[in-house]
């Protein structure tokens, strides 16, 4: 099972948020993502949410090569 540590990665407003929330929030509530970032994502694919985000094509593509990198292990 995969874990995280949430206080690492969101914005505290969202840091207590149940899983459900977290993913319908704008991406802005991810940390370090602001509010023009997030409209900037909309603009350019669509992405309005973090579970938009998650399931955009060119992330997972990106994790895909990312994993299969063996030089920075």
């Amino acid at each position: 099972m995969a874990q995280i540590d949430l206080d690492k990665v969101l914005d505290k407003a969202y840091a207590d948020k149940d899983l459900t929330t977290i993913l319908s929030a704008p991406v802005a509530a991810l940390k370090g993502v602001s509010d023009r970032d997030g409209e900037l994502l909309q603009e350019a694919f669509g992405v309005k949410t973090v579970a938009d985000l998650a399931k955009l094509k060119y992330v997972r593509w990106a994790q895909a090569l990312a994993a299969l990198d063996t030089s920075s292990s």
